[in-house]
């Protein structure tokens, strides 16, 4: 019998891996999608995952004032993709859902339809981008929602080392979050392990000082192939340190520095925080659709894979 996401998570002995993905445009057919569908199955074919994360992309143009590197479009509703790729890959699927658009009753409804008719059983909550604009649901009664309504989704949270990095309150978030019931959160995408290791050893220690467990973190990480793509990176708010931007810009084959880039970072990452009884998951993502940095995501997942697989055999000796 497979093991469902909840039990792999809840078994700090062992890494948990899984590749995210977006669904396709809103005016896809359902031919297409489901050819777009297969093309990313076939090509995990030969990678050991344990599920997939299918992101709800929303409009995050008041985040910021820059110009979006790549036009913002509308795309299928990641329920009805996220049951495509389970019945298609018959692995468990994390589907996303923000949640500040609609009021609380609208909500609820998502719940039972995501529920009793998509089958899903694991979501991650995301809140507004910014604080400008109405917010019809915060996250905290989004959280509240869940936490009254009768299904038992797994429920986990976004964690931003650079928020970190400038409010030194992460850490809080995280234990606020568990507190609202989130058993498992995902990072967003790391090009600064410093920020990441700073964040994640302040949770260990607030942990600690509280009694309570820390949760499992999954860490993010990306492949970049062109300044356009380092552009939307930076767009999206992932920190990108100045040295790191010029290795990406000026070498000779951005994608294999980028590839280089991130195993030192998860290298990194790990000597500082597997001390710390964290327990660490993957997650590897192309922001594009470009082939060449689709193709290069997977070559980084099974790098990556066997970076952590290789730490924890060395831990469990």
């Amino acid at each position: 019998m497979k093991q469902d996401l909840r039990t792999k998570f809840a078994d700090s002995s062992r890494g948990v891996y899984l590749f995210g993905t977006t669904p396709p445009r809103a005016t896809t057919s359902d031919e297409a999608t489901s050819e777009i569908a297969d093309k990313l199955l076939d090509r995990l074919k030969h990678v050991e995952f344990d599920g997939l994360i299918v992101y709800d992309i929303q409009d995050e143009s008041s985040r910021i004032d820059m110009p979006r590197p790549f036009p913002y479009m509308r795309t299928l509703d990641p329920l009805v993709y996220s049951k495509l790729l389970r019945e298609k890959s018959e692995k468990p699927i994390i589907t996303y859902k923000s949640v500040s658009q609609r009021d609380k009753e609208a909500f609820i409804e998502w719940l039972d339809t995501a529920w009793n008719t998509y089958d899903v059983r694991d979501t991650v909550l995301v809140g507004s981008p910014s604080s400008e604009g109405e917010i019809k649901l915060s996250l905290n009664d989004a959280y509240a929602a869940i936490a009254d309504h009768p299904a038992n989704f797994q429920l986990g949270g976004v964690t931003i080392a650079e928020r970190h990095a400038v409010k030194r309150n992460e850490h809080e978030r995280l234990i606020s979050k568990s507190a609202n019931g989130c058993e498992f959160f995902v990072s967003q995408a790391v090009y600064n392990a410093q920020a990441t290791i700073d964040m994640l050893s302040s949770y260990a220690r607030q942990c600690r000082k509280e009694g309570i467990t820390p949760k499992r973190v999954i860490l993010t990480f990306t492949p970049c192939g062109s300044a356009k793509t380092l552009e939307f990176m930076e767009w999206l708010g992932i920190s990108v340190p100045e040295a790191t931007k010029f290795r990406i810009i000026d070498a000779e084959n951005p994608l294999q520095e980028s590839t280089q880039i991130c195993r030192n970072n998860l290298e990194q990452i790990l000597e500082a925080v597997m001390p710390l009884n964290i327990p660490i998951g993957l997650n590897i993502e192309s922001l594009t659709n470009r082939k060449e940095e689709i193709d290069a995501s997977i070559r980084l997942f099974k790098l990556l894979k066997s970076i952590v697989d290789l730490k924890l055999a060395e831990a469990n000796i």
